[in-house]
């Protein structure tokens, strides 16, 4: 029994929102990359860009989940699917703990309340773009829209 729509109608429509988060991504990393450039790579200062907390590290961080986003939305296959479901459930682990640690010294990432929200929006966008972007034989559709009909 499929769990997510298969073949979704507007799955390009979410294909494309996947692939501008990730693009967000990695715009916010490369300019985090250089307003900290020369600071300590988990730099607790105020550095800021676009209105968020960020250092060296998790400018990096960003840049490489929003490459891996994009190389997923470039393949497709369900593949983009896997990718950014489970990339929007580590970005929520990251945020959330990034929560719990944003007044102490753990927080490695120097994170604000906004890079906080800013960094959840977009794992439930992720998360919703890969619960609706799944490709799939005409047998998983007809199996999904059985089981839909029972509900």
């Amino acid at each position: 029994m499929a769990h997510t729509p298969v073949n979704h109608p507007a799955r390009p429509v979410y294909r494309a929102i996947g692939g501008l988060t990730g693009l967000y991504l990695v715009v916010f990393g490369v300019l985090g990359i250089i307003t900290s450039t020369g600071n300590d790579i988990f730099a607790q200062d105020g550095t800021r860009v676009l209105g968020q907390g960020t250092n060296l590290g998790f400018s990096l961080l960003s840049v490489l989940l929003g490459i891996v986003v994009l190389v997923g939305t470039a393949l497709g296959r369900n593949i983009d699917v896997a990718i950014n479901q489970w990339l929007s459930y580590a970005m929520m682990v990251i945020s959330l703990a990034g929560l719990a640690f944003i007044r102490t010294d753990a927080n490695i990432f120097n994170l604000s309340i906004t890079t906080v929200i800013v960094m959840m929006a977009a794992a439930l966008v992720l998360l919703m773009v890969g619960m609706y972007g799944k490709v799939g034989s005409e047998d998983e559709v007809e199996a999904f829209q059985k089981a839909r009909l029972v509900l």
